[in-house]
């Protein structure tokens, strides 16, 4: 088996799949590219699932959100966890770690997402019983990155040469 299949199996016992990802991958790009698939979308994030970077950061946040639900961490984190305390930004800064493989536009992506919550991320985001303090910046930030793979491949994108040197 692959990491990016493990991983995918790891999203998935959370109640996350790579299409519900993708949905929102092409909500993102379907403005700067009308004949993207949702197809090419999941292709996207299961691309950015295969960087063993990605890998780490997501099995670290979820593995946090698993203990936090069994009430396995120390006090205080443990009860930050179970509140979903708004200054608690780690699960933001953790989430960074996806967003920075594809650059500036995947961060800016990721505040939209953030700020937005659309999807599976709004979902993640409610009090449906489960600690997802980390999985839904962590979701954000693998459709940020997703995203952002999409538009550094475009074929339209302007590549700028720099001028010879005397």
């Amino acid at each position: 088996m692959r990491l990016s299949d493990a991983m995918e199996k790891w999203l998935e016992r959370r109640g996350v799949t790579v299409q519900e990802v993708a949905d929102i991958v092409h909500e993102l790009q379907r403005p700067y590219n009308d004949k993207l698939t949702t197809a090419e979308c999941a292709e996207s994030v299961r691309a950015v699932l295969g960087k063993r970077e990605v890998q780490y950061v997501l099995y670290t946040g979820i593995a946090l959100d698993e203990l936090a639900e069994r009430g396995l961490l120390p006090k205080p984190l443990q009860e930050m966890m179970e509140a979903d305390e708004s200054l608690y930004g780690v699960d933001e800064t953790v989430a960074l770690g996806i967003v920075h493989v594809y650059g500036m536009i995947g961060l800016t992506s990721f505040g939209y997402l953030d700020k937005v919550k659309p999807g599976v991320i709004g979902r993640l985001n409610g009090k449906g019983g489960k600690i997802h303090v980390f999985l839904d910046d962590l979701v954000a930030g693998l459709a940020a990155a997703a995203s952002a793979r999409i538009a550094h491949k475009d074929p339209r994108a302007r590549n700028y040469q720099l001028p010879e040197q005397p």
